[in-house]
């Protein structure tokens, strides 16, 4: 894992001159998505993350979300999701998570594809009484190898996660963590498509260190009309 922190070193100089703790991760994803009736759509997901340098689980995070198709490519969604952090020796860290959601996706070329997610959470945790409230912002872009479009494609994203308010249990107002990813879409089944790639998450923390994990990453999505 030595290379990996040093590349990020470089791309990041502003995180290089901080402390910054490291760790192998490996998160899986399993979304089912598509239409209930008409324009009401929903997805539902599980994703767990093994941290550790993949010696245990870090996190489950289980997030459902009912939604409405207000066009060919913008849609708006309210869900929740529930998110447990086992930790050693102690009581699991558990949150629930109301959020709502935007997402649309620019007009797609034959082999290229821009979408933009936002998502504003609500958010609860048993180490404290306040809510946290946090702005996400995702962008994505795939482009594909072959000239009809067809196939697998290469795929890279973005998303900053920014808190609004101080909590009591240590959530500070303004930049809380980013991710990047770099990786493969590869066709399934009928419109389904597996990802894997890599993801750096860096993440903003109490204390004088930062948190940096570099995660192997499968995401699986499961569309059905």
């Amino acid at each position: 894992m030595r290379l990996l922190p040093a590349l990020c070193a470089v791309l990041l100089p502003g995180v290089a001159a901080a402390q910054t703790d490291h760790d192998g991760q490996a998160w899986i994803n399993v979304t089912v998505q598509g239409p209930v009736r008409d324009r009401l759509i929903y997805f539902a997901e599980v994703q767990p993350r093994f941290g550790g340098d993949l010696s245990r689980l870090d996190t489950l995070l289980l997030r459902p979300a009912i939604g409405w198709q207000l066009s060919k490519r913008v849609a708006v969604y309210q869900g929740y999701a529930r998110v447990i952090s086992p930790i050693v020796d102690g009581r699991d860290r558990a949150e629930h998570r109301p959020f709502q959601q935007l997402t649309w996706t620019l007009p797609q070329g034959l082999r290229a594809e821009f979408q933009s997610r936002t998502r504003l959470e609500q958010r609860w945790r048993n180490d404290g009484r306040q809510m946290g409230l946090r702005l996400r912002e995702f962008v994505r872009g795939e482009a594909a190898f072959a000239r009809d479009g067809s196939g697998v494609r290469a795929l890279v994203s973005a998303e900053l996660f920014w808190a609004l308010k101080d909590t009591d249990w240590g959530n500070r107002a303004g930049f809380d963590q980013l991710r990047t990813f770099a990786g493969v879409e590869v066709p399934i089944f009928g419109r389904s498509t597996a990802e894997i790639g890599y993801l750096n998450q860096l993440i903003d923390q109490p204390g004088p260190a930062r948190r940096m994990n570099h995660a192997a990453v499968l995401n699986i999505f499961i569309r059905h009309r």
